[in-house]
């Protein structure tokens, strides 16, 4: 698989009133991707903050995308919640119906939404889960992409039913061996230039190096970094010199889809 043209997309808006993330410019930030995750409110993210985010996306052109969570604000959506498949499709109704209307607010539609953190892990490996999310998508937004792992059980029933889905590949997470990211609550300072590499080897050859040595395969559509990764602008900045100079575009979600 070689990749000529990608989006970019990245998690935004998640502060909560006077706390921001350590290092985050979103201001900065927005200038360099394709698409954003912005936070609904359970994980972080409140409700000026949602409309300065959304804002900020649409006068970018900017794809926005809505980004549900748990409702676990101290452990900032990482820690996984019990409760019953409906309990959790209805907080995530809740969620994607707050980005929606801020998003009409400034002119613009919501272009995808993807779960964060735990609540992504979660649907990926739940069949269950990801049949009644993907079920709520095709009842009241059919056009809008849902954004997943390739290797989850969220992208093999989304594409089953005609949902838009768009796969990501993890610039700033290592791979297990299996394909799938390898869940973490913290991550270190990276190598932007180190990170630029992986993402082009991804792009060029389809494959990722997993953190046993292995190398596998890897299908996808967007590239993901997060805006809390220790030195993020740097990373994005490095991986669209690293791309254009491989002949790889950055285009909105609208163009991968045929749209």
């Amino acid at each position: 698989m070689a990749v000529e043209a990608i989006d970019i997309n990245c998690d935004m808006g998640e502060g909560f009133g006077a706390w921001q993330l350590r290092e985050t410019d979103d201001e900065a930030l927005i200038k360099l991707i394709s698409s954003a995750n912005i936070a609904t409110g359970f994980h972080a993210g409140d409700p000026s903050l949602m409309d300065r985010t959304v804002r900020m996306a649409a006068e970018h052109g900017v794809g926005v995308g809505a980004h549900p969570g748990y409702r676990d604000l101290q452990g900032f959506g990482r820690r996984r919640i019990d409760g019953s498949t409906a309990e959790l499709v209805n907080d995530i109704v809740y969620q994607v119906g707050a980005i929606r209307e801020f998003a009409k607010r400034h002119g613009a539609h919501l272009q995808h939404v993807k779960p964060h953190g735990a609540l992504y892990m979660e649907l990926a490996g739940n069949a269950e889960f990801s049949d009644a999310f993907v079920r709520y998508m095709r009842a009241v937004q059919p056009e809008t992409a849902i954004f997943c792992m390739g290797v989850s059980a969220t992208y093999e029933i989304a594409k089953a039913a005609g949902q838009p889905v768009i796969r990501e590949f993890y610039a700033d997470r290592d791979y297990g061996d299996d394909g799938a990211i390898v869940f973490t609550r913290r991550v270190g300072r990276l190598d932007p230039e180190a990170v630029a590499e992986k993402v082009v080897k991804a792009c060029l050859n389809g494959t990722v190096t997993t953190v046993t040595g292995k190398e596998v395969d890897v299908e996808f559509e967007s590239i993901c970094f997060h805006s809390d990764t220790l030195g993020s602008k740097e990373i994005v900045e490095a991986m669209r010199r690293r791309l254009k100079e491989s002949g790889v575009r950055v285009v909105p979600v609208s163009k991968l889809l045929g749209r």
